[in-house]
């Protein structure tokens, strides 16, 4: 069985309404609010495979491609 995701009811609900009642005012807060989710799963992703991979060599790809999402520069990185 897969993990759940989270949001908000409110977001749940304008998403709901988006779908069933094609109410499309709430549009580019939904695209916002589902783009940030997306992106701080992989974030999350990313570090988790960071901290438990058994090969070092995936884990420092995975801490390397963490960095650059995150915009840490090559000369700030240990």
């Amino acid at each position: 069985m897969g993990k759940n995701i989270q949001m908000t009811k409110d977001m749940f609900a304008k998403i709901v309404l988006y779908f069933l009642l094609d109410e499309t005012d709430e549009r580019e807060e939904i695209c916002k609010y589902l783009e940030d989710k997306v992106n701080r799963l992989v974030m999350h992703d990313l570090y988790s495979r960071y901290k438990t991979d058994p090969s070092a060599e995936k884990r420092k790809e995975a801490i390397n491609e963490y960095l650059n999402k995150r915009g840490v520069p090559e000369s700030f990185r240990y």
